[in-house]
């Protein structure tokens, strides 16, 4: 035991030991300070402990999701969207991002896509001079549907020969709302310039099923 403390006495009183040992003291507080720090700043930085949940803002109008937004401190940022749905109010909130029930920081950014007041306008194709059949599938392309089919004398059986939307006539290149309904002037078959040569049963029957079309009548 006398030769351990002898040995302690020894190194204590050591210059150059107690130099490095001093060194070796500072160096570790000076690093569990810095790393104190560090631990602070990362603590205030990322606001730890400062989360809120984000509210579910489906289908609410944007009055109300601003509100609820500003109760929980968060921010919003209105995006346009292309997709109407005609089951959720206008101006109505559609998706969110973040989604709903997510925990995010305070005043984090919320982007809303609304539902706007209506389907997009889209462009009248050129369905003039093709069948009936012909046309409807080309309209329905395009988000237009057909409705009233109305057979005048004319030689191109079942030819389309005019466009109207609620009794006005539109021309190929108009811009019409999709989903928009459009009636169809077609030819019977019959030629006006020999007015006895009988219209034949194919045309007759084509006529009846047309009429069974089934299209709104503006």
């Amino acid at each position: 035991m006398k030769k351990i403390q002898s040995i302690i006495s020894k190194i204590l009183k050591n210059r150059d030991f107690r130099f490095w040992g001093l060194q070796i003291f500072l160096a570790i507080v000076l690093i569990t300070v810095i790393v104190y720090i560090i631990l602070l700043s990362l603590n205030s930085w990322t606001r730890h402990g400062q989360f809120v949940v984000v509210p579910d803002l489906s289908s609410k109008p944007l009055s109300e999701a601003q509100k609820l937004l500003e109760e929980s401190h968060l921010r919003y940022e209105v995006t346009d969207s292309a997709t109407y749905d005609p089951k959720i109010p206008k101006y109505a909130v559609i998706s969110q991002s973040p989604e709903a029930n997510e925990k995010v920081k305070k005043n984090r950014k919320i982007y809303l896509t609304l539902n706007p007041s209506n389907y997009p306008k889209v462009t009248v194709p050129r369905v003039i001079q093709i069948t009936y059949r012909s046309a409807d599938a080309t309209l329905k392309a395009v988000g237009l549907s057909v409705g009233k089919v109305t057979y005048v004398n004319n030689i191109g059986k079942d030819m389309v020969l005019r466009m109207f939307y609620k009794g006005k006539e539109v021309k190929p290149g108009d811009m019409l709302t999709k989903k928009s309904v459009v009636d169809l002037e077609c030819g019977n078959g019959f030629n006006p310039a020999n007015p006895d040569a009988p219209i034949s049963e194919d045309n007759d029957t084509d006529n009846d099923k047309s009429k069974d079309n089934g299209g709104i009548d503006f």
